[in-house]
């Protein structure tokens, strides 16, 4: 505690921080404490980019040979519930969590948003407090110049880009775009980068475009379990489900702020090598993972 309040002091102050004061102790405890095994598969996204329908993939293509599909755990609990943050679920409230017997199934299954730069030092070198409302104009200048949970954005997802081309066995980089718009695809690429391709019976089967299906926006919204109750962050389960679509953003910014937006996407990514089709009218969303 004394540790995290001297640091505290140190650090630039807004409504909207970096690093959610709420999980900071969390976030240092976990960068010192955590021993990643080399099996362990941890999804990494920045918020609000396909966090949940990830999660529901990784989850049911990883462990389908593990249940029936009857009893998919995502009938009766939420994505967040099944794949759980290292930051909030593990870290928030225990220094030394029992990782070992909190994981149900094996091998190890994890997530985060925390950016590349700030994981705990084992899983990159392994071998394998509540915000209150912002306007929307505050929101999009906040956002512009870095000042975002988990942010900036471009540096969080550069992070990811960056270390999946010079790792591309160990890291896996997606667009939700991409996944929208050939998800059975994405979806056997996804297996295949776990470790657990589907076999051509399971396709044949129908299996791919099952878990396709169970994992689908429009199917989790619908699951009671997603419909009530709160996450460990203070966020209604509900709020895990907006609109699901592609380039809804572009119809509650102004012109001037797509205008600014895309400048600044191409001015960040555009040098590496991470292109999008930022266009107001076809506007993309993107995740990393």
């Amino acid at each position: 505690d004394d540790e995290s309040k001297r640091l505290v002091q140190t650090f630039p102050k807004e409504k909207s921080f970096w690093c959610p004061s709420i999980v900071l102790r969390a976030v240092i405890s976990s960068q010192k404490h955590f021993q990643a095994c080399d099996s362990d598969i941890i999804v990494s996204t920045f918020p609000k980019c396909g966090t949940t329908w990830l999660k529901a993939l990784t989850f049911s293509s990883l462990y389908r040979n593990q249940f029936a599909w009857d009893e998919n755990s995502l009938l009766t609990f939420s994505p967040h519930q099944l794949v759980r943050f290292l930051e909030y679920d593990f870290y928030l409230n225990n220094p030394f969590p029992d990782l070992q017997n909190v994981c149900v199934y094996q091998p190890r299954l994890l997530s985060t948003h925390l950016p590349y730069a700030s994981l705990p030092t084992s899983i990159k070198y392994s071998n394998y407090e509540s915000l209150e409302p912002f306007s929307l104009d505050e929101a999009f200048d906040k956002f512009y110049h870095g000042i975002y949970a988990y942010g900036p954005f471009f540096d969080h997802v550069l992070g990811y880009w960056k270390a999946s081309q010079e790792n591309p066995n160990k890291i896996l980089f997606s667009k939700y775009e991409d996944l929208k718009e050939d998800i059975n695809s994405h979806l056997k690429n996804l297996a295949m980068f776990l470790g657990v391709p589907f076999t051509d019976d399971e396709e044949k089967q129908g299996v791919v475009k099952e878990i396709a299906k169970i994992c689908s926006f429009e199917n989790l919204k619908e699951v009671e379990v997603n419909k009530k109750g709160v996450h460990i962050s203070g966020i209604a389960h509900t709020g895990f489900f907006r609109k699901g679509k592609v380039g809804d953003w572009s119809n509650y910014l102004t012109p001037f702020m797509v205008e600014r937006l895309e400048k600044l996407t191409q001015e960040k990514m555009d040098s590496l090598g991470l292109t999008f089709n930022l266009s107001s009218k076809t506007s993309k969303d993107i995740t990393s993972t």
